[in-house]
């Protein structure tokens, strides 16, 4: 996935109300711009953190959009969880993602439950009906790239309901799209969302299929990387 112009590097003063971030351009420009990400951001938002902004369409209120940031040791993190499944569809297209190399039929939000859609909807080589919801991963704590990073009641719920699809005959996968370049392990975050850990876990034993997958991640655009060895059994410790 490339952006789709050129991103404006800045500097973060601040980011408050969950949906706003002061910068200041390379200019010495101060701007609000828009934070695609109503999650923690823990690690993600400290102030002086080098950012990548997209200029925004014309007639939004706010000038630029924030995508990235710079991480220790030169990686890079995504923080507009929106763009998570962009990439996924890109790289299910292409046959890059493991597991799911050989799906065809293709399609994007697909009701899978009243009242509920699932990212993605497809078919495998077998004729079976696959489901694959997608969650952007931006956690990192102790080495481990982990999901949650609050609280997620609608998360939970994509777990239940991906657990009967499974119970009913189809494929059905939790894909945790790393939105990071330096996770190189995945796990459940039980301590920040024990329902979520619970959830995680039924799901597993109903059949649901368990994939992370890593990301290449540059000013230009975001591709997929490897995949990310899942494990949910360790609980994540606070540092």
């Amino acid at each position: 996935m490339e952006f789709q112009t050129p991103l404006t590097p800045a500097r973060l003063v601040r980011r408050y109300k969950r949906f706003l971030a002061d910068m200041v351009l390379e200019d010495g420009a101060e701007i609000t711009a828009h934070c695609p990400n109503p999650g923690a951001m823990t690690g993600l938002a400290e102030p002086g953190a080098r950012c990548w902004l997209e200029p925004a369409a014309p007639g939004r209120k706010l000038s630029h959009g924030w995508r990235l940031v710079a991480l220790p040791g030169g990686h890079m993190a995504c923080v507009d969880t929106t763009l998570a499944n962009r990439v996924v569809a890109e790289a299910l297209a292409a046959g890059r993602v493991a597991g799911l190399e050989t799906v065809s039929d293709l399609r994007a939000e697909v009701a899978l439950a009243p009242g509920t859609r699932v990212d993605f909807a497809a078919t495998d080589r077998d004729g079976r009906r696959v489901f694959i919801e997608v969650k952007s991963v931006t956690l990192l704590r102790n080495g481990w790239a982990e999901f949650p990073d609050s609280v997620t009641a609608r998360g939970q719920k994509h777990l239940r309901e991906l657990a009967a699809a499974a119970q009913g005959g189809a494929r059905a996968v939790m894909l945790y799209a790393m939105a990071r370049s330096d996770a190189p392990r995945f796990r459940i975050a039980s301590d920040i969302d024990p329902g979520y850990a619970a959830a995680f876990d039924a799901a597993r034993a109903a059949g649901v299929e368990m994939r992370a997958q890593g990301s290449i991640i540059t000013p230009g655009g975001i591709t997929p990387g490897d995949p990310v060895a899942v494990d949910k059994t360790a609980q994540a410790a606070v540092s």
